[in-house]
């Protein structure tokens, strides 16, 4: 049975997945009494696993030359055309609502980017709530097993910063026994069943964890899922009303890792030596990113208070402290989620537009292989590193920088394609600002809303500018332009530009 499964076009599985998915909407509006919720994602989810049905026999017997270069435009097609098939009973269910809405509502959601054009917590009922978190949910599950299965075999997605193949190129020496020995269907099969497992558990203890420190379960549920999928999604706007209080907070925090680093939930393989956390370089860079973020950010008000002589208190230091180490990690790891206390942290710093940090770390974003989006740590390492090097050979020009084969292949290959990334992403966001201004949307708005869609990050919208934007309020040829940017930034530039490579398309 499982071999017969696992033969089937990866986009079939998806769309079954996506259609089973549909029931538990349905199930919550049946316990909630939102009947109109649950006959439409009942519907939704016989209609779609019918067309699952009819798509799996007729290509049953399909065998494409290159299982690889599948895919990868299998891929690129899910978070395209996927979200048309879940933001079908969304827009039913809603019944007041265009369809451009509801389906560039499904993209955030999948692209784990976060961002709503819902503003009201009122607007949607909770089972419509719940669908946009497990959308998000099930996007960040893809990316953990397609970067690992499919991403990491091609040197896509941050791994050729430190793999001896060329990028697009297959696997390299240290892949050889996945690239070459395994079919790359079986290897999507065995990294599904590895990491799914994971992915629940993680979700489960994070829930179980905010409902024993009072939230409800269904928010609790909801800010679960939305953490380990870096997607930022809440039904009650963020954490300012959350019942779990600063303790779910910290929680939370502690899950952030899992945004930071794979090694937090994946064996170390060939290219992780020691496999060990704390010498992990992602990880070593998120801590340096948020100490030295909260000391800037902290460090204004400090000064500025013993020069006014103000009187705020142990207390007040500590949430002020608090909100700016919980911000700034939120949205380092791309998820967006506010404290209830950055809000005193940011009038207390004296900085006049305190958010622009915010949107520096959502651009650098999380670990490779993480649901977190972003130029990813491990480029912003590897750029470190040369750089170190390059300002050594000014003191020392016949020095030999140490460190073994790894460490030079990360100073010259991988700070090579770091940059190109970089720069590609810098064209990128240019791009989507020229294409946004284009539509009558603003410079100074263009610019968060380019940062927000191709970093994964949604909530920047309402938090790094001056004043909060609002998606409900940008044009509509404007909500296109940022879903595409959204699904560009999820699958990252280099993913597509390698489906150019002559090689990938050889037999």
């Amino acid at each position: 049975m499982m071999a017969r499964l696992t033969a089937l076009p990866f986009f079939v599985l998806l769309m079954g997945l996506g259609a089973l998915s549909m029931l538990v909407p349905a199930v919550h509006g049946l316990l909630m009494e939102d009947f109109v919720t649950m006959r439409v994602f009942f519907y939704g989810t016989i209609l779609f696993g019918f067309l699952t049905l009819v798509l799996g026999l007729a290509t049953a017997g399909y065998a494409p030359r290159s299982v690889a270069r599948s895919q990868l435009i299998t891929l690129i097609a899910s978070f395209a055309g996927l979200p048309v098939l879940f933001a079908i009973p969304f827009y039913e269910a809603i019944g007041n609502t265009s369809f451009l809405d509801a389906w560039f509502e499904m993209v955030s959601s999948f692209t784990t980017t976060g961002a709503t054009v819902y503003d009201g917590a009122g607007r949607l009922t909770p089972s419509l709530h719940l669908w946009r978190a497990t959308v998000g949910w099930m996007g960040g599950l893809l990316v953990w097993v397609t970067a690992i299965a499919i991403f990491a075999p091609m040197n896509l997605g941050g791994f050729e910063v430190r793999a001896k193949g060329g990028v697009g190129r297959g696997a390299g020496a240290l892949f050889n026994q996945i690239g070459s020995a395994i079919d790359p269907s079986e290897r999507l099969t065995r990294f599904a069943l590895q990491l799914t497992p994971i992915y629940i558990g993680l979700t489960f203890a994070l829930w179980i964890g905010l409902v024993m420190l009072g939230e409800v379960p269904y928010i609790a549920l909801c800010h679960a899922m939305a953490v380990l999928s870096s997607s930022g999604i809440s039904p009650i706007g963020g954490f300012y009303f959350a019942a779990s209080g600063v303790w779910g907070e910290v929680l939370i925090f502690a899950f952030f890792v899992f945004a930071i680093s794979r090694l937090t939930f994946t064996p170390a393989n060939g290219l992780d030596r020691d496999g060990s956390l704390l010498r992990d370089p992602e990880v070593q860079v998120a801590i340096a990113l948020v100490l030295g973020s909260t000391l800037l950010l902290y460090g204004r008000h400090f000064i500025g208070s013993i020069d006014e002589d103000g009187a705020i208190g142990l207390a007040g230091w500590l949430e002020a402290l608090w909100g700016t180490v919980f911000t700034v990690t939120s949205f380092l790891t791309t998820t967006g989620f506010e404290s209830r206390y950055w809000v005193s942290a940011a009038d207390w710093s004296g900085l006049e537009t305190p958010g622009l940090f915010l949107v520096g770390l959502a651009l650098i974003g999380g670990g490779v292989a993480t649901t977190a989006g972003g130029v990813k740590l491990l480029r912003v390492y590897a750029l470190y590193r040369h750089s170190e090097r390059e300002l050594e050979r000014l003191l020392h020009p016949s020095s030999v920088g140490g460190g073994g084969g790894e460490a030079r292949r990360i100073r010259r290959q991988g700070a090579y394609i770091s940059w190109i990334f970089f720069m590609l992403f810098a064209i990128s966001v240019a791009g989507v600002m020229l294409l946004l201004s284009l539509t009558g949307v603003q410079f100074e708005t263009a610019m968060v809303l380019a940062v927000a869609a191709l970093s994964t990050t949604g909530p920047l919208a309402s938090i790094a500018a001056e004043n909060p934007i609002a998606y409900s309020g940008i044009p509509e040829l404007a909500k296109g332009v940022l879903a595409v940017a959204m699904v560009l930034g999820r699958l990252e530039a280099l993913a597509i530009i390698a489906l150019f490579n002559p090689e990938i398309w050889r037999k």
